[in-house]
């Protein structure tokens, strides 16, 4: 009996020790504190924007000629009214020259048909004198008035031909001057098609053709997105927006939605957008910004400067967050009442108070209410 007695004592501290170290041990995880700061309701673009020019010309020539003068490069900015480049000119310049010439002669000739007018008009008002005085016939008289009159049309006629012979003129000049490009606005040329020598045709009617010269207004720039059609009615021009470009990771840029196109694109028959344009508050001038680049825009629908506020991957379904119960060393399910929120940021109304900790994803397996947990170490996080 006293052999049982002894053992009894001894074999419920071997079950004891051994449910120790077979319970099932705290899972370390990673713990985050309910803190306050700035939250934003935003809209993001569904695809990938782009960086654009305010103006932006494909320059061609509307007639066929052989170029024979180049005169900037790609990349080479150039000044409002520059001439860009030149088609063969000596035959539209020899035509040119001609009508001058004839605008001259007849200019000439109404001079001195109109001198002759003048001369018949004096010639008739003095013989209408002597008639009166009785000294000239009546029949000359009227000879000398019908030259008057026939003289005074000549010099009419002849201003016609002038004005005529002044449109044949500037239609000539209009045809040289359509072999001259000419930079309409100051900006830079980003393509050149077409070399010294070459020939160059006006693109056929509905077949589009690479152009002579296209010029960028790097001036002034702005980022066209689209955003998916559900989110295009809470966004209104005049709005905040953050600019964010692939070739500058690490800067944001601001500015402010200046167009929304007043139609529905539907590329893809599942992904209905809406164009929206942002221009930049203001163009970042230290940095060199290309035409092309790929934009990513945030529209500030609305914000709270100081709210209570957890990571939005911290969140359950239906609103729920896991917070940590310092008394029992486990995670408690608690639901919350939210406001404001986007993808990183969630405004907490009820359920939470500032300081306490929640638990910061559901990356592990076995997290649950109840479960008990420890804290990860701040260095190890």
């Amino acid at each position: 009996m006293r052999k049982l007695l002894i053992a009894l004592p001894l074999l419920a501290g071997a079950l004891l020790a051994l449910w120790w170290w077979a319970r099932p041990q705290p899972l370390v995880v990673r713990l985050i504190e309910v803190e306050r700061g700035p939250v934003e309701s935003l809209v993001a673009n569904t695809r990938a924007g782009t960086l654009k020019a305010c103006r932006r010309t494909r320059m061609s020539f509307n007639l066929g000629a052989q170029v024979t003068e180049r005169l900037v490069e790609e990349g080479q900015r150039v000044a409002a009214g520059e001439v860009l480049m030149r088609l063969r000119q000596d035959e539209q310049q020899a035509r040119v020259r001609e009508v001058e010439a004839r605008l001259t002669g007849l200019r000439n000739q109404r001079q001195q048909r109109c001198l002759q007018a003048e001369l018949e008009s004096r010639d008739h008002q003095r013989l209408a004198q002597l008639r009166e005085r009785q000294l000239v016939a009546e029949d000359r008289v009227d000879q000398s008035a019908t030259r008057a009159r026939l003289s005074a049309l000549v010099c009419s006629g002849a201003a016609v031909a002038i004005r005529e012979a002044e449109a044949n003129l500037a239609l000539h000049r209009a045809l040289l001057d359509q072999a001259t490009l000419r930079a309409p606005f100051a900006g830079i040329v980003a393509e050149i098609n077409g070399e010294v020598g070459e020939f160059v045709t006006p693109s056929p009617p509905g077949i589009p053709t690479p152009p002579a010269v296209d010029l960028i207004d790097d001036s002034c720039l702005y980022v066209e997105a689209p955003i998916d059609e559900v989110d295009a009615s809470r966004v209104a021009v005049g709005m905040p927006v953050r600019v964010s470009l692939d070739a500058f990771r690490e800067r944001q840029f601001a500015g402010t939605v200046s167009r929304i196109a007043p139609f529905v694109r539907d590329l893809e028959k599942q992904a209905r957008t809406v164009d929206v344009e942002v221009r930049f508050d203001p163009v970042p001038v230290d940095l060199a910004l290309l035409t092309g680049y790929s934009a990513d825009v945030e529209i500030l629908l609305e914000q709270r400067p100081d709210a209570l506020r957890v990571p939005t991957e911290s969140l359950l379904e239906g609103r729920r967050v896991l917070r940590y119960d310092p008394a029992g060393g486990v995670l408690r399910e608690v639901r919350l009442r939210t406001g404001l929120g986007n993808w990183r940021w969630t405004e907490i109304l009820e359920g939470l108070v500032e300081g306490q900790r929640i638990l910061a994803s559901l990356e592990q397996d076995g997290l649950a209410d109840g479960v008990a947990v420890t804290p990860q170490e701040r260095g190890a996080e």
